[in-house]
């Protein structure tokens, strides 16, 4: 159930779609422009999304990103069909990765994903079930204050 003023657009992401790979975050980024978001914290919102995209184009063999817009906040929820993560405190550590030869050749992999995506959302939550799937929520606040 959505606010009345509240914008909703759910996106859907393939797993291995390396091609297409970054897609909704230029999207969402399109859409804050759009309205009038300060740059500054869309820079934030494009840099969590890009790597919660790539780690569901990584990892998983799908996803849906669900992007929420309301006067206090911007959300974006994450959820993916896949490994899921064995040690989430392991994962949050800057460095750590689980990435294949393919992927770092590639040029991803560096283990920054969950950790800039935590440094760069007001609040970051996290499940993961190993065998079935990821959860991430973020939430990015346009009031000044609450998001000090």
């Amino acid at each position: 159930m959505t606010r009345d003023d509240e914008f909703r657009q759910t996106f859907k992401i393939k797993g291995r779609d390396f091609s297409h790979a970054g897609g909704v975050s230029t999207e969402i980024k399109e859409i804050l422009q759009e309205i009038g978001i300060p740059t500054q914290l869309i820079r934030r919102v494009a840099i969590a999304s890009y790597e919660a995209e790539m780690n569901v184009v990584m990892y998983a063999q799908q996803g849906k990103l669900i992007l929420s817009i309301n006067p206090e906040t911007i959300q974006i929820e994450v959820e993916d069909k896949g490994q899921g993560i064995k040690d989430i405190e392991l994962a949050m550590q800057e460095g750590y990765s689980t990435a294949t030869e393919e992927m770092r050749e590639m040029g991803f992999g560096a283990g920054m994903g969950l950790p800039n995506i935590k440094k760069n959302s007001h609040v970051f939550l996290i499940t993961s079930t190993p065998g079935v799937g990821t959860y991430l929520k973020m939430i990015f606040y346009l009031d000044h204050e609450k998001a000090s």
